[in-house]
């Protein structure tokens, strides 16, 4: 006996391959978005002061405090993941626009801090130190706004990824809609030499009640049907 090798689905390697296409940009929101919120718990100045009193005092400013506005865009990047399922075409352009914007906001001031280092008014005031106080010292560490930017950059290739996947799904063909809009589509279409009906289409407007072959066969005159002469029947 000779084992059958069961039929495979023609349709099963397109439906995998759109559903590794939208896993791509769930996966790059959601390392983004762990970068912007781990960033966010780290260490990114520390700010040495004296106040003329006491001995000299250390303060240190986590992202949270730095950059205050990581927290809130990491957990936006985690509300994009979740529009990324619910909303198709333009919104979803609209949703990687979003993304990308919060990818800018974010790299903003890590690539400040490391071109630019430190300002000690603005360590000392997020530090809250005493108005007798002075900052003597500051140190910025690279790590966090490295972290940062790797965020940033996956969130902009996130982006790319949710525009692209909005052109992709609003140029899907027929056979990936609903049994219910593709018979309505075949029920309003007609067979022309340009554009014949596939057997697929065929089929659905059977479904819908229609006949599909309607209107499509062209007599040599000019009429319905072979054979026809302008209506008038010469039969007996």
């Amino acid at each position: 006996m000779t084992e059958q090798t069961p039929d495979r689905d023609p349709s099963a390697a397109p439906a995998r391959g759109r559903a590794s296409a939208a896993a791509v940009p769930v996966v790059l929101l959601a390392v983004a978005a762990l970068c912007l919120w781990a960033s966010s718990r780290l260490t990114w100045v520390s700010v040495e002061s004296f106040d003329g009193l006491g001995g000299a005092r250390t303060s240190e400013l986590i992202g949270g405090a730095w950059a205050a506005a990581t927290t809130p865009l990491a957990l936006t990047l985690v509300a994009a993941i979740a529009a990324s399922f619910a909303v198709r075409g333009w919104a979803l352009r609209v949703v990687g626009l979003l993304v990308a914007l919060v990818a800018i906001a974010a790299i903003v001031p890590a690539a400040t801090l490391l071109i630019g280092g430190v300002d000690d008014d603005k360590a000392g005031r997020l530090a809250e130190l005493p108005d007798r106080a002075e900052v003597t010292a500051t140190e910025a560490f690279a790590g966090p706004a490295i972290l940062v930017l790797l965020g940033g950059v996956t969130a902009l290739i996130a982006a790319a990824a949710l525009i692209r996947k909005a052109g992709a799904s609003a140029g899907l063909s027929s056979k990936y809609a609903t049994p219910a809009a593709r018979r309505a589509a075949a029920g309003n279409h007609a067979a022309t030499p340009e554009e014949p009906l596939s057997e697929r289409m065929l089929w659905d407007a059977l479904d819908a009640g229609e006949d599909p072959t309607a209107g499509d066969v062209a007599g040599p005159n000019g009429g319905d049907e072979p054979g026809s002469t302008g209506g008038t029947d010469t039969r007996r």
